[in-house]
């Protein structure tokens, strides 16, 4: 009898059944769930065993992990299913745009990271976001559009490209920066004009393939290149750098007024040196308050 009645549960487990289980699932940032929003992809029912992948808009997602244990919780507790066989994927969406398109048509997203004032960390940031992404399987390259202070190569530990149309590869990320082809030892001295024609050859002339996320590590500041990236694509978002102290705070509040006009969404803002612990007796010190 007890056979029959295993038999009978598993017969019981539908599609409809998990797709129902499943559709009590919501992702925070869309606020919709995941069968709606076409998340649930190659649902399989194989006696007491239903498999299936949650697809994700990003393989950044913050709660990756918990939307994997809500979703694997959710089937098991159906009546019937013995085992569940969950897969989470990622499959990045481009933002569309004819300009886009026609510059970069491989590049999905473009992200800049900016600052108002230097010296807060902003490109050690971009180069974090960068290999961070790439490490969780996002197809990824990193622009170092900070003409008068690149900082990237250096910090990525890149080797010099073969050609101003090939980016160097370091960590998984694409690297491309004016501090390849500047003799050390050189200052770049450019007017606004020559700097808008290095965002031309940066994003139309360099060979970047197909990316998921091209950051932009920009120079401080509001000037001629933050204005002509913002002009020339329209970008997917921005994210702000800044530490702890008003004094950076308030520089930081005029990039984000930039971006607003400019009509680049906001992303967040990282606040960057707001503190470390000490190795010796873990005490945590702000060194620019809080």
């Amino acid at each position: 009898m007890s056979v029959m009645n295993r038999e009978a549960e598993a017969e019981m487990i539908t599609e409809q059944a998990v797709l129902s289980a499943l559709a009590t699932i919501q992702d925070p940032d869309l606020r919709r769930d995941i069968v709606s929003l076409g998340f649930v992809k190659g649902l399989r029912i194989d006696g007491g065993t239903v498999a299936f992948a949650i697809e994700l808009t990003t393989p950044a997602c913050p709660v990756r992990d918990q939307m994997k244990e809500q979703a694997h919780r959710a089937v098991l507790s159906l009546p019937g299913v013995k085992a569940v066989d969950l897969t989470m994927t990622a499959q990045v969406r481009a933002t569309r745009s004819e300009q886009k398109d026609k510059l970069v048509p491989l590049v999905k997203n473009i992200v800049p990271i900016a600052s108002g004032k230097g010296g807060v960390g902003k490109s050690t940031v971009s180069a974090n976001l960068a290999v961070a992404l790439a490490k969780l399987g996002a197809r990824v390259g990193l622009m170092d559009a900070d003409v008068y202070g690149p900082t990237i190569p250096t910090l990525m530990g890149a080797g010099t490209p073969p050609t101003q149309r090939t980016p160097a590869v370091s960590y998984g990320v694409k690297i491309m920066s004016m501090g390849f082809f500047v003799p050390k030892g050189e200052a770049t001295i450019w007017r606004g004009p020559m700097l808008s024609k290095v965002v031309d050859q940066f994003l139309g002339g360099v060979e970047w393939g197909e990316l998921d996320y091209l950051l932009v590590d920009l120079p401080p500041g509001t000037g001629d290149i933050q204005l002509s990236l913002c002009q020339k694509i329209p970008l997917t978002g921005a994210v702000i750098v800044s530490t702890p102290q008003d004094l950076a705070f308030n520089v930081a509040e005029k990039a984000i007024l930039m971006f607003q006009k400019l009509r680049t969404p906001v992303l967040g803002l990282v606040e960057n040196m707001s503190g470390f612990e000490c190795r010796h007796c873990g005490q945590r010190e702000e060194i620019f308050g809080s």
